[in-house]
């Protein structure tokens, strides 16, 4: 018996469940030819997509849609440190750049404000001293030295020690204020304690604003300020062609007599 002689009318329909009936009703009529017992009819794909439902009849089974990744796996990228300590200095050089870089890393400290500190006080001479009894690159009286452990004042390294550590000190006690640091480490921190902020003296308050000047002239510029030069825009010029017609020309380059004119 052929498939063709008992096929049954088929409903009119459009459109996917209308191919999806016909799948079925053609199932059904093969397995009947074979002789196997026809599953029920259906009209409906139950729910499945038509891709499916065209694979099943087929006898292959439809692709399904990779899973995402579970969360967590997916690579993250390394979170970075606010506030990290710079590593380089720019402005003028001075032969103690690497003993203030290193100061600054193992004290936490900005190494353009400790630098601009070292000019500040001694203008990187080593064997500076003062009528107060104040001595080396840092100008470390002998009490305060020998609290931070100085016994060299005059040793660019342990000058530069001391006076990273004093600074840090400073910071620290006045929560982060570099205004005030900077005047407790000329003024001492009774003073800036006493008067709850820079003292009233000529000298302090001369010397804050020296440091912090200093400090920016030392500090490297963020790569992003190093902004690429603007492309120059083409300018339109005259082309003079034989016989006298002229035609524009798009060039780069910025006519310097003022004719725009190629002859």
């Amino acid at each position: 018996m052929s498939v063709a002689a008992v096929e049954p009318p088929v409903a009119p329909g459009s459109g996917a469940q209308a191919a999806i009936a016909r799948i079925a009703e053609l199932q059904q009529l093969v397995a009947q030819a074979n002789g196997a017992q026809p599953a029920a009819p259906t009209t409906s794909n139950g729910g499945a997509t038509f891709p499916a439902a065209l694979a099943g009849a087929a006898g292959t089974t439809a692709p399904s849609a990779a899973a995402p990744p579970p969360f967590g796996s997916l690579p993250v990228a390394a979170p970075t440190t606010a506030g990290a300590v710079p590593t380089t200095l720019g402005g003028t050089p001075s032969a103690f750049d690497g003993l203030i870089v290193e100061a600054a890393q193992r004290h936490g400290l900005d190494p353009a404000l400790l630098k601009g500190l070292i000019r500040a006080e001694s203008d990187f001479d080593p064997g500076a001293g003062s009528s107060a009894g104040a001595a080396g690159l840092t100008q470390l009286m002998p009490g305060t030295a020998s609290t931070l452990g100085v016994t060299d004042r005059l040793d660019p390294a342990q000058s530069i020690e001391g006076g990273a550590k004093y600074l840090r000190q400073q910071l620290d006690a006045f929560g982060g204020d570099v205004t005030k640091a900077l005047a407790a480490y000329n003024a001492g921190p009774g003073a800036v304690q006493r008067y709850n902020g820079v003292p009233p003296y000529a000298e302090t308050q001369a010397y804050v604003q020296k440091v912090q000047v200093y400090a920016d002239e030392y500090r490297v510029a963020p790569a992003a300020a190093l902004a690429p030069a603007a492309t120059v825009p083409p300018t339109l010029a005259q082309v003079t062609a034989p016989g006298g017609a002229t035609a524009p020309l798009f060039t780069s380059a910025i006519p310097t007599t003022g004719s725009g004119t190629i002859t």
